[in-house]
């Protein structure tokens, strides 16, 4: 069969609950959540500043056996 450990992120259109359903469809079940910020580069003047404007959500899923 597949890989037995696949990770699946959180696409931007869907829901976290998506994401888990999506995962059981293909047969894999979440052992592990990550989250990432993602920045956006501001500068003022000299200054440059890092805002953070979303999050990346990543899970890592098993294969169910």
């Amino acid at each position: 069969m597949g890989k037995k450990k696949m990770q699946f992120e959180v696409q931007s259109n869907e829901s976290i609950e998506d994401c888990l359903n999506r995962m059981k469809k293909l047969g894999y079940t979440p052992i592990r959540r990550t989250e990432k910020p993602i920045f956006q580069e501001i500068k003022k003047g000299n200054e440059t500043i890092y805002e953070p404007i979303a999050r990346q959500i990543i899970f890592e899923g098993t294969l169910i056996e």
